[in-house]
């Protein structure tokens, strides 16, 4: 009987490897842009499954803990009160006309982030936690819904996944990470790239002592009218009538998306 010549080397070849199992070519450089298509596609399946329609974004410092000096703690107990009310009165806990509305969604980590995500916890309502792989200070908190957890690589589109549902941002303190989401979304709205959501900054006295936003009206560089897209608050009830004032609670207009 004939015997097949040996092809264990072909069978061990890189390039017998199915594409989707190997790692090393989806890691590589020319496939970032399927890297991109993966990470966006995984979390728009998963909340489509979850029916999640709309959602209220709520940043704020990883820094800060329900213990925490000065004014942290209270801050913490805002954030967690807000995502608890916009959680029991937005929409999250009932799939209305085949999708949940205001769904909180945070960057999933710890401190402020945490603390909406607990509130919805406190709700019984789901939240989304959309990490990122950071060197420090990233990890899922323990309260956004497991099944709505992700984590990205790219900040790119972990932003377009927070930006995309979006009905309302509400922004506690917070440092630089935080500073680029307030402002990327505001460029966002400002260029017309975004529809205009409410943006809510909570504690009115920290965000005008670390921003002095009149000065950047009398120099120029953005008009009263584009200012006029930030609001201030200094209570979760009062975040929330801003945005149920502001048609916040409806979803995104099409084609925003």
């Amino acid at each position: 009987m004939h015997d097949p010549a040996d092809n264990a080397a072909q069978l061990a070849s890189p390039s017998y490897v199915l594409p989707a199992l190997d790692q090393d070519f989806l890691l590589a450089e020319p496939q970032r842009g399927v890297r991109f298509l993966l990470e966006y596609e995984k979390a728009e399946q998963t909340l489509r499954r979850w029916a999640v329609r709309s959602t209220i974004v709520v940043f704020g410092s990883a820094r800060v803990r329900e213990d925490g000096p000065g004014r942290h703690a209270a801050w913490y107990a805002a954030a967690r009160e807000f995502g608890r009310l916009a959680s029991e009165n937005g929409g999250a806990l009932r799939a209305n006309q085949g999708g949940r509305d205001n769904v909180i969604a945070t960057g999933g980590g710890p401190g402020l982030m945490e603390a909406a995500n607990r509130g919805a916890a406190d709700a019984g309502a789901p939240s989304i936690g959309f990490n990122i792989r950071l060197p420090q200070e990233q990890g899922p908190n323990a309260y956004s819904t497991p099944d709505l957890t992700f984590l990205f690589h790219y900040f790119a589109m972990r932003k377009m996944h927070l930006a995309m549902r979006a009905n309302a941002l509400v922004v506690f303190p917070g440092g630089f990470g935080t500073f680029d989401e307030l402002f990327e979304v505001l460029a966002l709205m400002q260029t017309t790239k975004m529809h205009v959501i409410p943006v809510v900054l909570f504690d009115e006295h920290y965000w005008r002592s670390v921003i002095n936003f009149d000065a950047i009206v009398e120099a120029g560089m953005i008009t009263r009218t584009e200012l006029d897209l930030v609001r201030f608050a200094d209570t979760p009830q009062a975040i929330w009538d801003l945005i149920a004032e502001a048609d916040g609670i409806a979803p995104p207009p099409k084609g925003t998306r």
